[in-house]
């Protein structure tokens, strides 16, 4: 099977009263980015304000071009605590998932998650969710 062309993963912790500092904590690691509830942010290029309507706190892994979900997984729990009863406490309390990018370059590509990464990610109550983009359509050549 060929591989995908590029894949991002971000692991994500959301709710209404989630603190990101609580969160850091209990994993043992800082978030790459993390909100919470009705904070004010304003856009760099834009200069628009949005509030943000749930608390969040993620953690982003190393792009990988071509694709590495396994290596990108194994990454990302490898910085958070192993404990298990740490996540089933969170899990509980919060909707956790980890966010896939999956680039195609062409068509017909894929993806495999082995067994051991998908046992980590149930083990933890955490969803998988993939965002599948296609590679770009070539342009139809005008007709002279």
């Amino acid at each position: 099977m060929a591989h995908l062309d590029r894949s991002v993963a971000t692991l994500r912790f959301a709710g209404d009263d989630l603190q990101p500092a609580e969160i850091s904590v209990l994993l043992g690691h800082a978030a790459s980015k993390e909100q919470v509830k009705g904070e004010v942010f304003v856009g760099k290029v834009t200069g628009r304000s949005r509030t943000a309507k749930t608390g969040m706190w993620r953690l982003e892994a190393t792009d990988a071009t071509p694709d590495d979900l396994d290596g990108q997984i194994a990454e990302l729990l490898g910085k958070l605590t192993g404990n298990l009863s740490v996540w089933a406490q969170i899990s509980t309390k919060y909707d956790i998932d980890l966010f896939c990018g999956l680039f195609m370059k062409c068509s017909n590509e894929g993806l495999s998650v082995s067994a051991e990464s998908l046992k980590a990610l149930g083990e933890r109550g955490i969803e998988l969710s993939l965002d599948i983009y296609g590679p770009d359509e070539p342009e139809e050549k005008e007709n002279a």
